[in-house]
This record gives C-alpha cells, structure tokens and sequence, in this order.
C-alpha cells in the first residue's frame, strides 16, 4: 500500500483569538477546535498526519497568511462534549506575510476556494496554489531554504 500524499490547507483565525504569536508561544502546538459549519469540519475530518496549512489572520486589520502548521493529530472528539478537533504544530513563520489583497491580484491562483468561499475558516488548498502563494511570501522558515528566516510581522 503506497503512502498517502500529502495534502494542503488553509485555516483561518482573528489574531484577536489565537494569533500565530499564541501559536508559537504555546510551544507550537494547539488544538484546532471551534469549528462549527459542517464543510469546515468536513475539511478538518479529511486531514491527516504530515499535511501542511497556511494559518491565515482574518478580521478587520488584517488578512494574510502569517505561518505555516502541520497536523500533528488527526480529527478526534472531545468525550463530554462532542465538539471536534485536530492538532496541529507549527512549522515556521512566512518569509513575508502574504495578503488577501496580493493574492487576489495574482492570476496564477485565481481558482483559489478561499475566494470562492471566503466566510469558510478550513479550505483545502491546491498544490499549484500552496506553491504559488509560497513564493508571493518568499517561502517559510522550515522549508528547507533556511538562508532567510526572518518575521512577516503581522501581529494586529
């Protein structure tokens, strides 16, 4: 049985809830919980152990990708109250903060569900995309191109 490849994502948050700095600050590891529409928890469901996400600041000030996550932990329920989660670890911070605005203005990822379906706080992400929105923010620090790992700074 051949291994499974792996897949990308994007998960959002309002900095003023769980911000990449909490993230990080939480020895980089959290659980991803709270997600109450069901193509979101769908999206959850189907991750698994290796996947990368975008975390992805939403809200008034800001909206951009600050950092890359892996699933550490696959979907799993809470006993005493049903509510379902994922775990994920963070993987480092974007070389550049990646915005809403500069990505919609690139055609190379016009198709991007995020677009599509912007109220949506879990979307999959194509490949070509994940590749594309990684070079608009000069890659992440833990993907091998360690020359430059400076902070995108978008802590709002």
């Amino acid at each position: 049985m051949g291994k499974t490849k792996r897949r990308y994502w994007l998960l959002k948050t309002e900095p003023s809830e769980w911000s990449w700095s909490d993230q990080e600050a939480n020895n980089g590891i959290s659980k991803w919980d709270g997600v109450k529409n069901k193509q979101a928890q769908k999206n959850l469901k189907s991750m698994t152990l290796g996947d990368l996400c975008f975390f992805y600041h939403s809200g008034t000030k800001s909206r951009c990708i600050v950092g890359v996550v892996e699933v550490s932990r696959e979907w799993y329920t809470n006993e005493d109250d049903d509510e379902g989660a994922v775990d994920v670890k963070r993987v480092g911070e974007m070389r550049k903060c990646v915005d809403l605005k500069e990505m919609k203005r690139d055609k190379g990822i016009k198709g991007f569900v995020l677009f599509r379906q912007p109220r949506l706080s879990v979307v999959p992400v194509e490949e070509d995309v994940w590749g594309k929105v990684c070079d608009l923010g000069n890659g992440f620090c833990g993907d091998g191109k360690e020359d430059d790992c400076g902070s995108c700074s978008d802590e709002s």
